[in-house]
């Protein structure tokens, strides 16, 4: 293994009964680098950080962790690991001090290097001014902090995110965003497995997409968008007559397009003559925006509900 390689795994499969909840994966995480898992639910997203993490056994394959294989040092693996789980599941007996003093023993941190370790977390996160406060008196947003500050509190090479910012307004989720980017700049490889398209985008070098538990694609978050949907998307409201007429007469563009109850999403990579088109035309166009991860990851897993 590479010093620059944190993780490896080689066809990677759970199976739980019957039903395989990740099904042959493969991947590297890179030191310093945030790798994302996204997928709808049930795609093995967080099954595969708790193999990770050592919190669930693998069925076959391999997975070294930090040159460790988790069937053999889970101890080891996770002394290196801090995770920040989709629960809260802090201790409400306890204050915010306290909560993260205790979890400092787990990993038989001295008591005054834990002491000023619990002070420098508590500052980073900027919990000061509830230092002494019990779990019940913080926001939600209080809470996924002190989530993150006690997932570093053994000073772990890497961290693992499970959906951190989930419910959280977006003055607290872009806070958090921060936090972890500079967190990243110091060194600390992260996973995280996530909703929320944006913040994929906002934190992650490179991003798997799952489904089914499978990887469907992997790669640079902005290169993906560009090579699999273009740089434009264009959003018409039209009905079925109206889509088959309107294709025949652009078929000498250039685009592909998807079509979604009564919404048409054209995508482009240069959508100039193409909107004039429709413009000057006065078909109903509703949108003129740029390509997202969200118009990939649909593409990908579909916009069908799923239960």
């Amino acid at each position: 293994m590479s010093t620059k390689t944190m993780i490896i795994a080689k066809n990677l499969v759970k199976k739980y009964e019957e039903i395989t909840a990740v099904d042959g994966i493969s991947f590297v995480i890179n030191r310093g680098e945030c790798y994302g898992f996204l997928g709808p639910n049930g795609a093995g997203k967080t099954t595969t950080m708790k193999i990770i993490n050592c919190m669930s056994p693998l069925t076959s394959g391999n997975v070294l962790v930090c040159e460790r294989h988790v069937k053999t040092k889970p101890r080891e693996i996770k002394a290196l690991t801090g995770v920040v789980p989709q629960e809260e599941n802090l201790d409400p007996d306890l204050t915010v001090f306290k909560n993260l003093l205790v979890y400092a023993r787990y990993f038989e941190v001295p008591s005054n290097e834990a002491e000023s370790r619990v002070e420098e977390l508590i500052n980073f996160l900027n919990l000061s001014e509830k230092i002494d406060s019990h779990i019940n008196e913080l926001s939600g947003g209080m809470k996924r902090r002190l989530l993150i500050a006690r997932a570093l509190i053994n000073n772990p090479e890497i961290l693992i995110l499970d959906e951190p910012t989930t419910g959280l307004d977006p003055q607290v989720r872009h806070m958090i965003w921060q936090k972890l980017r500079q967190l990243k700049k110091n060194g600390i490889t992260m996973l995280l497995t996530t909703h929320y398209m944006e913040e994929a985008s906002q934190l992650c070098d490179r991003i798997a997409i799952m489904d089914k538990g499978k990887i469907l694609i992997e790669g640079n978050p902005v290169t993906l968008v560009e090579e699999k949907i273009g740089k434009e998307v264009l959003e018409l409201r039209i009905n079925n007559a109206m889509e088959n007429e309107l294709l025949q007469k652009l078929n000498r563009f250039e685009f592909t397009h998807d079509r979604v109850g009564d919404t048409l999403y054209m995508f482009s990579r240069d959508g100039r003559e193409l909107l004039q088109y429709l413009v000057s035309n006065d078909y109903p166009l509703v949108l003129h925006r740029p390509a997202t991860l969200e118009d990939l990851f649909l593409k990908l897993t579909g916009r069908g509900l799923r239960e």
